[in-house]
């Protein structure tokens, strides 16, 4: 195989899936039970508005294992080309009657990373994907064992739990406490999230992807936390794009323009840096 690569995307390149593949029922969630009128906070109110433009989803109900395979998978690229991967992925060593975490730790690494190779970092995330799959067949014995400590774990410990496993960071925990455990009140944080969130001036510009993400769970209601994660993800790929935000053309533009202090962005002269920056 040739040597792996993973190319940054934009917007144009990286449009929302079709199908949403995120969790709930047949991957498309359920809608979320909450009023888009009650904030208390700004950031609430982000959330409230994003509302008007999204569906409202609730997610929960993903198999943990296969989620925690899907979110490595979509680790440093865009769900154009990671969900290629773990469909295939799941072709070759999924299906009803196999345990996915078995067949994943007793694969053939180089077969692994060519069948996985679209994501991109492909060498690099097959050691990982096994990695988590020996991990689990260790701890929980299966990947259905595992599903249940997902699902019905204390949040906390299920996440520390989670980050103790090699490739496995905050956002890859949060994903799988959302997608597979339906667990309210978490906000996973992506690279759209951290940047938007500073960019509003709801979470301060130094704060990292942690601090972010304890800002947003701090003035957001759980019920709201997981729209708001996907929602926040979308509005960074139409309206809040990191080089060219849609503020530029004047705030008609942006729906949120109401709502945020445009941290590192100068509308006079197009300039845009990292909120931690300006």
């Amino acid at each position: 195989m040739s040597e792996e690569r993973d190319e940054p995307t934009d917007a144009a390149s990286d449009p929302e899936p079709e199908v949403n593949i995120s969790g709930g029922a047949d991957g498309a969630g359920v809608a979320a039970e909450f009023d888009p009128a009650t904030a208390d906070t700004r950031a609430e109110r982000v959330v409230d508005r994003l509302g008007e433009l999204y569906w409202r989803k609730t997610y929960g109900g993903r198999d943990a294992f296969t989620c925690l395979v899907r979110t490595i998978l979509s680790q440093n690229t865009s769900d154009v080309a990671s969900q290629p991967a773990h469909d295939a992925l799941i072709d070759r060593y999924g299906g009803a009657e196999l345990d996915l975490a078995d067949s994943l730790a007793v694969a053939d690494r180089e077969a692994l990373a060519e069948t996985i190779s679209s994501a991109g970092l492909y060498n690099q995330k097959s050691r990982m994907l096994q990695d988590a799959a020996e991990w689990v067949r260790e701890e929980f014995g299966d990947a259905a064992a595992f599903d249940e400590f997902v699902k019905g774990g204390e949040p906390a410990e299920v996440r520390e739990t989670l980050l103790s496993v090699r490739g496995v960071g905050p956002k890859t925990a949060d994903c799988v406490l959302l997608f597979a455990g339906g667990r309210a009140g978490v906000f996973p944080v992506d690279t759209h999230v951290h940047r938007i969130a500073r960019r509003l001036g709801i979470a301060p510009p130094d704060a990292d992807h942690e601090g972010v993400r304890e800002a947003l769970e701090a003035e957001i209601r759980a019920e709201k936390c997981g729209f708001g994660h996907t929602a926040m993800i979308q509005f960074g790929r139409e309206y809040c794009r990191a080089r060219k935000p849609a503020c530029l053309d004047g705030p008609e533009a942006c729906p949120l323009s109401d709502q945020c202090e445009r941290v590192g962005v100068d509308p006079v002269t197009g300039e845009v840096v990292d909120p931690a920056d300006f």
